[in-house]
């Protein structure tokens, strides 16, 4: 029998795996220590009352003959959430129809499902460092991958321009045909200006790629003028999709629900992805639970929306606190401003994983090694905001008395 061999060329574990394992044995080990969690990306307030108020509603509707739900529309979302999305992207200046909306069960199952739209011998163009799910799903297939360099120099935001120092590129005259851009980027908090996207596009209509935008921390964008949809930018829609989650915007990490936004005019080697991302879908995926779905919509909804930026602002507000203690200890860093991550050099010229040690035995915090990015992670370390203010005032502490 005949199996995808490519799987071997994974690495033995997933990053937040390894981290959990090794976590886990200090703990067992030291069972009275009082771990502080910044590692992962888990949100930690509870679902708004917007939210759950609508769930609630939409579970007693489940429950009546004359209101009850069954499959959606095909699997791609029901049409209150899709033109309450549209209203949502309107709100903020950009045009998205509602049909171009496709709603799944998170951006990490999106932007993994949706490389079946393309060959095996597609080329990828991915920057280092990087959210790793990016780089395994097309190990997974095969995919040959050019990982273009993010380094302090150009602020962890490679351009075109950088593609000449890029990894890998060897192939005389190369373009790839898929590029993953993260903005606000995960894992260094820095975020892309309108003129540096608009490089993007330009490049991407003249190679004829595929840009994919992941746009999971949209939300946390808080300067004015820096942009939070890839479709903010001339051209784009004729060479971008969006990826969006619930996940950070409202708190859906345990309950599950993003969308795409794939517009009709995109196409690649003459044929339209939005029909055959909605095909995709429609013939793999029976759609996110109609009460998942209503609690979505409720995020968009005045009253909603007003809760979900307390929360973004506590978030932001964890950073600051980080932001704050790290500045006072002389350690650079970047992020925190306009993103819910602190991508921060290891001090004392630590590698990632003796810091992460380090910060574990002595500390009691966790956060995450910056070389599980990628190799221009190494000797950097992420902290997350997403946490209670007690536990971030705490780690805080801590590392200042290291």
């Amino acid at each position: 029998m005949q199996i995808n061999n490519n799987y071997a060329n994974l690495k033995d574990s997933y990053l937040f795996k390894t981290i959990t394992q090794k976590v886990n044995a200090y703990k067992t080990a030291n069972p009275d220590a009082n771990i502080i969690r910044l590692g992962i990306g888990d949100v930690t307030r509870p679902l708004v009352p917007a939210v759950v108020t609508a769930m609630h509603v939409a579970v007693d509707e489940m429950g009546q003959k004359e209101s009850f739900s069954g499959y959606d529309d095909g699997g791609v979302g029901y049409p209150f959430l899709r033109e309450a999305i549209a209203g949502y992207y309107a709100g903020y200046g950009v045009a998205v129809d509602p049909e171009e909306i496709i709603v799944g069960d998170g951006s990490k199952s999106d932007i993994s499902n949706i490389l079946d739209l393309f060959s095996p011998d597609a080329r990828v163009l991915i920057p280092d460092p990087v959210y790793p799910v990016y780089v395994d799903t097309n190990i997974m297939a095969g995919r040959k991958i050019t990982f273009m360099n993010g380094t302090a120099q150009n602020g962890f935001l490679p351009l075109p321009d950088d593609l000449e120092n890029a990894e890998n590129l060897s192939e005389p005259g190369f373009t790839p045909d898929i590029i993953y851009i993260c903005s606000p980027n995960n894992p260094t908090g820095a975020v892309y200006s309108r003129e540096q996207l608009k490089k993007w596009v330009d490049f991407a209509k003249k190679s004829g790629a595929v840009l994919f935008f992941d746009a999971a921390y949209e939300t946390f964008v808080q300067t004015p003028g820096l942009p939070r949809s890839i479709f903010e930018i001339e051209g784009a829609r004729t060479c971008a999709i969006e990826f969006c989650s619930f996940s950070k915007l409202a708190g859906f990490t345990g309950v599950r629900c993003g969308y795409t936004v794939v517009p009709k005019e995109l196409s690649f080697n003459g044929q339209a992805l939005h029909a055959w991302w909605r095909r995709r879908q429609t013939t793999k995926f029976n759609g996110v639970s109609y009460i998942t779905q209503r609690g979505a919509a409720a995020v968009f909804s005045p009253e909603g929306f007003s809760q979900i930026k307390e929360n973004i602002g506590y978030y932001l507000e964890n950073a600051k606190i980080i932001s704050a203690t790290l500045k006072e200890l002389g350690i650079r860093f970047t992020g925190g401003e306009n993103a819910p991550y602190i991508w921060l050099r290891c001090p004392g010229g630590m590698g990632s994983w003796e810091y992460f040690e380090t910060l574990l035995e002595k500390a009691n915090v966790v956060g995450t090694p910056g070389a599980g990015f990628g190799q221009n992670g190494e000797g950097y370390f992420r902290l997350t905001a997403f946490g209670e203010r007690e536990n971030i005032e705490e780690a805080m502490g801590r590392i200042t008395n290291l």
